[in-house]
């Protein structure tokens, strides 16, 4: 009888985040609105670019433009996975009363944060896998170390991820959704995405180096199309927002 004895309390930690990871990720992939944004969008920017000539870019024409444009359009799928859509889906969960609930229970806010996170990765993984077919086919040729794109790409995650928790858990609802969209269809042209960054003046160009995208884009680009080792430039950046970011959402979230 003893082995059947009720043991009342909490699960342990690790599993309470394993479970909102996987609920996170089913309701991610789930939500049309959400795909469309984080898969069809990245993908259809990445074909139309290398097939049309609409801007002027590196090496252009051929595969060259395929080259240039895929570590950006790769970067651009972390910001519409980890920050726009994240930030969307948690001020309305945070809206309708979701958070609230989640905050009576013995769910810590550090964990549902990692939970969310994980959820990101999970679905940028797909993404990811997604784009590089789509790219290969149209005879992109990757260079440098896969294991120093895994780290610009993580790093690039958390920090996009901890700037989306930040503003879900900070600015109402519908604020939110409008202040995520205009960032995301502003970082398309200004971060590095599709315009090389070379474009901008000296001044704007820095500030625009600074900012996750622009160093996470910047960064596969040397990786991916000129084989460096290891960018650490950019890696510092991306790992500063990692740190800076999380821990911000962490201190100010709101549950309600």
């Amino acid at each position: 009888m003893s082995g059947h004895a009720p043991r009342p309390g909490a699960a342990p930690v690790s599993r309470m985040i394993r479970a909102q990871a996987a609920l996170e990720t089913r309701m991610l992939l789930r939500n049309g609105e959400q795909l469309l944004l984080t898969a069809v969008i990245p993908t259809l920017l990445l074909v139309l670019f290398s097939a049309v000539d609409i801007v002027d870019l590196p090496d252009g024409g051929g595969d060259g433009r395929v080259d240039f444009l895929t570590p950006g359009i790769l970067a651009l799928a972390v910001l519409s996975t980890a920050f726009t859509s994240q930030a969307i889906a948690t001020g309305y969960e945070r809206r309708y009363g979701v958070l609230k609930r989640l905050a009576a229970s013995p769910l810590p806010r550090w964990a549902l944060m990692c939970g969310k996170t994980c959820a990101v990765l999970v679905t940028l993984a797909l993404q990811t896998a997604v784009l590089c077919v789509v790219a290969l086919a149209l005879g992109w040729s990757p260079h440098g170390n896969a294991l120093a794109v895994a780290v610009l790409m993580l790093l690039g995650a958390a920090a996009c991820s901890g700037l989306g928790l930040l503003m879900a858990g900070t600015l109402r609802a519908e604020a939110t959704l409008a202040a995520a969209n205009l960032v995301f269809v502003l970082l398309v042209f200004f971060g590095g995405v599709i315009i090389p960054l070379d474009d901008f003046p000296a001044g704007v160009r820095t500030v625009l180096e600074l900012l996750p995208v622009g160093a996470l884009a910047d960064g596969l680009r040397s990786v991916l199309r000129e084989g460096a080792a290891m960018p650490w430039a950019d890696t510092g950046v991306l790992a500063a927002w990692a740190v800076l970011a999380p821990a911000a959402a962490a201190r100010f979230f709101r549950w309600e």
